[in-house]
């Protein structure tokens, strides 16, 4: 049930972070701006603590906030999700509980969500909330005009009619290896494109995705916790090996079925269907090199080329487009003067010195997101009858929902823990929504720098309280360090983590070397075939300028951590530069990467049939033999992103090559922070402890086991 909590201030800061889903909880998200902008609807937890997400709604006539879907109520006790369900948050790194996603149809007059599995509706303007399917529904998403629901469910994709209540199949078939109406594993974790069907703007047919893994290779996961347990099979398309194969078909309310005829392309990237124009779909090559957005005739499944995109590296994938307006311009974004830039209608919008991030909306006008000068900084633009104008002000992070005339910015920055979330509308004062997360306890105090001869924009945190005059301090590296994210970003939440670690004693560096998003697309493709080299020679580049300005940094004690690609650039520090680093934790690390997957790997590093030499150069297994420093692997059990097979053949060829080092399995943990809070918070102190151990170092500055954060990396591959 809805309600205020108590106070929960006094718990250790580890404690807190793990509890509040580190400090997320309690903040808006999931907009959705009804056609007349008169309401938003959003979802939220009552407070910073709890894990359940209602529906809300905002009146932007009169600012007052109501409940609509009560999550406490409908659904008092624990979720048991469908299988489906679970690996969708996986992909997503969704952590909530109850209402995590919601659909609406054109007219905000009624949503569809799942809770639980079961799928509901609610009428909007009465609040009632109808149980439609009391069993294992994924995705529930309604036609736009309002009649139907679809959902995915034990591999179908089935229809409720609104009406008389009858839920009928669109597409099944009697095989597991076909499933229909959702994104296949690629899609979901590497191409930011998480849904497998879409509806005509009639409402009368969808666009449905078809996935066949029978070709892509079994791996298992066993809980070795639990022996009796048999282990999982999972479908998963290593490096070199088979993809699944993604088919596409209109099915329609009436029965028919019309397959699309897309060719041998290896990839469906987007799928975009509007009024604007016929549908679209974006396919692209296996190596990533080519990228084609096909037009479809839903009468006949034929399709034509609109455009082409090629590139000697790969062509970047950017979410929101291609996409059409509402009066039929087709709207992209190209690689112009080394930036990624806004086309309309085959007209460049925006200038070279912005790069666009994402495209928001695509209506009468275009909503995106971009960088200027400062890739440490994004902000949301939109266009207006052919010229650019920047809607949010806040120095720092924004990010938007909605459309151009009417949206949703919600601002992150280094002057306040939380976001602050504000409604913005064309001739309009904002309204504010309410933001209900935690209070960290902590005030995080990067010094925001930009160093080395490559201008590497870096953090660099002190312990709380320190002067000069208090000695030199050991210094932790904390990266992600590799392509497509950033850890160095304009806002206090990003910088939690490391200011915790800094309070225990530490200068902490957190560093973004090439390969990370925001600087242009030569910046990012630099690191093309030499991930390894790159990534470990920027964070040496940036210690030692950092350490040249600032005295109080101990080179003599340099350790790093990280988790995923930041737990793969952590090993490869030690093992390869033992001269500059002295201690490792590495989290879920990719060791070799032919057991990683196909889209990011081959991207990066090729087909390894075709690229074994880059295989071995980036690959963590064969230095094994060279490890002369203290190192601490540590991996979930349960991980089907980077399976626990990395951490184990390396662990087995330092024990081969006698080389000591210390292995910590995470029990029943996937990819993401362990569920469990004991766990969360033992297992940053636990790190703590041990870098404190190798180093040397002094005893904890900020509060030691009463002041934790969680142990894993605050951005994830």
């Amino acid at each position: 049930m809805l309600g205020v909590t108590s106070d929960r201030q006094d718990l250790p800061f580890l404690r807190k972070l793990a509890r509040t889903q580190r400090f997320t909880l309690g903040a808006p998200k999931e907009f959705a701006v009804a056609p007349d902008a008169s309401r938003v609807l959003f979802l939220r937890s009552a407070d910073g603590y709890d894990n359940k997400h209602s529906l809300w709604a905002l009146d932007l006539d009169t600012g007052t906030e109501s409940v609509v879907v009560d999550a406490g109520a409908l659904l008092p006790g624990d979720e048991d999700l469908p299988p489906e369900e679970r690996a969708r948050r996986e992909r997503a790194r969704e952590t909530g509980g109850g209402v995590v996603r919601y659909a609406v149809d054109a007219g905000h007059t009624t949503a569809a969500f799942s809770l639980a599995g079961k799928l509901y509706t609610v009428d909007l303007a009465s609040g009632d909330v109808t149980l439609r399917v009391d069993s294992a529904a994924v995705d529930p998403r309604l036609n736009p005009t309002g009649t139907h629901v679809a959902y995915a469910a034990g591999g179908a994709l089935r229809v409720v009619d609104l009406a008389s209540g009858e839920d009928t199949v669109l597409a099944d078939e009697p095989d597991d290896d076909v499933t229909w109406g959702l994104a296949e594993f690629i899609a979901a974790e590497e191409m930011r494109r998480s849904r497998g069907y879409w509806w005509a703007p009639d409402g009368k047919s969808v666009l449905a995705q078809r996935t066949d893994t029978s070709g892509v290779h079994r791996w298992h996961i066993a809980d070795p916790a639990n022996p009796s347990t048999p282990p999982a099979s999972v479908a998963y398309p290593a490096a070199g090996t088979p993809n699944a194969r993604v088919t596409l078909a209109f099915l329609g309310l009436d029965g028919s079925r019309v397959d699309v005829d897309l060719g041998a392309w290896e990839y469906v990237a987007a799928v975009h269907w509007s009024a604007g124009g016929p549908p679209l779909v974006t396919v692209q090559t296996r190596d990533q090199r080519r990228t084609d957005v096909l037009a479809v005739d839903p009468e006949t499944g034929s399709t034509r080329q609109l455009y082409s995109d090629t590139d000697d590296a790969w062509v970047e994938l950017v979410t929101g487009v291609p996409a059409w307006t509402e009066d039929g311009r087709l709207v992209r974004v190209v690689v112009a003067d080394d930036a990624y830039r806004l086309m309309i209608d085959g007209e460049l919008v925006t200038e070279p010195s912005l790069q666009v991030r994402s495209v928001v909306h695509v209506g009468r006008e275009v909503l995106f997101t971009a960088s200027a000068d400062d890739p440490t900084q994004i902000h949301v633009y939109r266009t207006e009858n052919g010229s650019v104008r920047q809607l949010s002000s806040v120095k720092g992070v924004t990010v938007a929902a909605g459309r151009a005339d009417a949206c949703v910015l919600s601002a992150w920055s280094l002057d306040h823990a939380g976001p602050r979330v504000s409604v913005v509308r064309d001739g309009h004062e904002p309204v504010s929504i309410a933001v209900h997360t935690a209070d960290p306890g902590i005030e995080p105090r990067p010094k925001m720098m930009t160093v080395g001869e490559r201008g590497l924009r870096a953090a660099l945190l002190l312990p709380t309280g320190y002067q000069p005059g208090d000695g030199p301090l050991p210094v932790l590296l904390d990266p992600y360090g590799g392509p497509h994210a950033q850890r160095v970003l304009s806002t206090r939440n990003a910088f939690l983590t490391p200011q915790w670690f800094a309070d225990q004693g530490f200068a902490v560096l957190v560093a973004d070397g090439r390969g990370s998003p925001g600087r242009g697309p030569a910046w990012e493709k630099e690191i093309g075939g030499r991930c390894a080299e790159i990534s470990l020679n920027d964070q040496v580049d940036a210690l030692h300028a950092v350490a040249a300005e600032h005295p109080e940094l101990d080179l003599n004690r340099v350790a790093i951590r990280g988790w995923s690609y930041g737990g793969y650039l952590s090993a490869l520090a030690v093992l390869r530069r033992p001269d500059v680093f002295h201690a490792a934790v590495a989290g879920a690390p990719v060791t070799d990467w032919a057991l990683y997957d196909t889209h990011y790997t081959e991207r990066y590093l090729g087909h390894p049939e075709e690229n074994p030499d880059a295989y071995r150069a980036n690959s963590l297994i064969e230095d094994a033999p060279n490890l002369q420093r203290p190192l601490l692997i540590v991996h979930g059990m349960a991980d089907d992103n980077v399976f626990v097979a990395h951490a184990l053949r390396l662990s087995a060829a330092l024990l081969k090559a006698g080389r000591p080092h210390e292995f910590l399995p995470l029990v029943a943990t996937t990819h993401m922070t362990p569920a469990d809070e004991d766990v969360a918070e033992n297992l940053l102190q636990r790190q703590v402890d041990w870098l404190h151990e190798q180093l040397g170092g002094k005893e904890a500055t900020g509060g030691g086991r009463d002041a934790g954060h969680d142990g894993q990396a605050d951005v994830e591959q």
